[in-house]
């Protein structure tokens, strides 16, 4: 492949995490998530812009429950809208193109071989699989499903129709470990304690009423909509949701915990070595090689990893010692990253 720059998330590493408790009793869907099965199931936090700190607070509340029990991964979300609209029929459409909302699962936090899932306020649905981000060249496997998923939709008001009075919309989804273990360690389920890599994003295009029907704004001087926001979950520091090592971590729990999450001391250093990857793959796009001069790729920023580099004309390896000294972390130039 050949190897683009990549733009490097202007953040601090400090994604959110949720505790996700098992589900007591069989779900019955209908879109509504104020019913008793999600009664023990805390909300997210509200949804910010993708950028997060670099932009306003969305003007609309955005926010998310999970649970788990041993069949499914369950999700509940809630749309503060008073346009509630869509357009999009058929499965496997582009469902962005309408007002949506999204969920991305990276069960090994490898960012390689994820889930991304959206759906409108039709319940139309577009599942995919990808073998890796875009930035790494894909490709997007449109034809994978999440076989057994279950969907519903609740509109609090009127669906396409202008001027009717309009609150929310919900949304509830069942995706079968069944389906989801496909990517996951070992090709199984989360145990209790493990935590998987997931967020959420909701799309927001601006829109206004013409000729009793709602229509996108479009920017007089291209004739084009208007460009997307983009609400998140856990805020990436970038417009683009394919940085998977961004996102946030859920961490699976019953009745007896965990109760609380401290990011692991292996997650920083995945984390440092994640940047000299953004910056190795920039050096290359620049002068057509890979830097074997750490020194030069670290810069002045503080850093908590002492790391060891080898390149070829085409490929690196930069790895670093785990947290116990009993092992090591390495990330090579397709942004894979293992332990070993």
């Amino acid at each position: 492949m050949s190897h683009s720059g990549i733009k490097e998330p202007n953040i601090e590493y400090a994604p959110k995490h949720y505790i996700c408790r098992r589900a007591v009793g069989p779900l019955v869907l209908d879109g509504r998530v104020d019913k008793p099965f999600w009664a023990e199931a805390i909300w997210t936090e509200n949804f910010v812009d993708i950028e997060g700190d670099l932009r306003p607070l969305p003007a609309k509340q955005t926010r998310v429950k999970m649970l788990w029990d041993d069949e499914y991964f369950y999700f509940a979300a809630e749309l503060m809208e008073d346009h509630i609209w869509a357009t999009l029929t058929e499965r496997e459409s582009v469902i962005f193109y309408d007002n949506d909302f999204e969920i991305f699962i990276d069960p090994d936090g490898d960012t390689h071989q994820y889930y991304e899932f959206e759906i409108n306020a039709l319940n139309t649905v577009w599942d995919l699989m990808l073998v890796k981000p875009y930035r790494d060249g894909g490709p997007p496997v449109n034809g994978w499903d999440i076989n057994g998923l279950r969907t519903a939709v609740h509109i609090d008001g009127e669906l396409n129709r202008p001027g009717a009075d309009n609150r929310k919309w919900s949304i509830e989804v069942a995706m079968p470990w069944a389906s989801l273990r496909e990517c996951a360690p070992n090709g199984r389920p989360p145990v209790k304690g493990e935590f998987w890599r997931v967020n959420f994003s909701r799309v927001e295009w601006r829109t206004e009423v013409k000729d009793g029907e709602y229509r996108k704004v479009l920017n007089p001087d291209t004739g084009n909509p208007y460009p997307e926001d983009n609400w998140v979950w856990s805020p990436m520091g970038i417009v683009n949701m394919h940085y998977p090592e961004l996102w946030g971590y859920v961490v699976f729990a019953d009745e007896e915990g965990p109760e609380s999450f401290q990011l692991p001391s292996d997650e920083r250093i995945k984390w440092e070595l994640r940047r000299l990857y953004y910056r190795e793959r920039n050096y290359f796009a620049t002068y057509g090689e890979f830097s074997k001069d750490v020194k030069l790729l670290m810069g002045d920023d503080l850093w908590s990893i002492t790391p060891a580099i080898e390149t070829t004309s085409r490929l690196f390896q930069i790895s670093a010692p785990s947290s116990d000294g009993c092992s090591a972390f390495y990330i090579r130039e397709d942004g894979k990253l293992w332990k070993e």
